[in-house]
């Protein structure tokens, strides 16, 4: 397995733009989350929506978006919470342990880049048991709240900071 100390997290930067336009999933996973290309230009112009790169050295393996919007009301009564949503890693790069590494280094990332949340929260569909999995591994707990999203129930997850 290669070393994955190159593995770092990034604010979104126009260079990371084209790699990041080419992502692609298989159906089973894009019914889950969006891909990058859909989420770009709307989180890249919200001043409460934070585009994240999950960087392999120079090259863009994954992205997510916190969100500090009123988005997060939904999910908890937090104000000092952040809401993750849309995580992909390209599908040419699964299977590397890319969004183990991410997600375990979340805590530390905005700890230091975005001081002053306390808490990640996200939802995950009740389907979408590779992502609990992940997010169980790295931190996250079912919160024991649920919501109806558009493909079905989801789990409220939160993770300390």
């Amino acid at each position: 397995m290669k070393n994955m100390t190159d593995i770092n997290l990034d604010f979104y930067r126009s260079e990371y733009r084209e790699e990041l336009l080419k992502f692609e999933l298989p159906e089973e996973q894009a019914q889950f989350t969006a891909l990058p290309a859909d989420k770009l230009e709307e989180a890249w112009i919200a001043p409460d929506q934070y585009p994240i790169v999950i960087a392999d050295g120079h090259n863009s393996v994954g992205f997510f978006i916190l969100h500090s919007s009123d988005r997060v009301k939904d999910y908890t009564n937090n104000p000092k919470a952040l809401l993750l949503t849309a995580l992909s890693i390209d599908h040419s790069r699964q299977g590397r342990g890319y969004a183990k590494r991410a997600m375990g280094q979340l805590a530390g990332f905005i700890r230091e880049s975005l001081p002053g949340f306390d808490e990640i929260v996200l939802a995950v569909n009740k389907r979408n048991v590779a992502a609990q999995k992940l997010y169980e591994k790295t931190g996250f707990r079912d919160t024991g709240e649920r919501r109806m999203g558009k493909i079905g129930e989801q789990f409220i997850y939160s993770c300390p900071i």
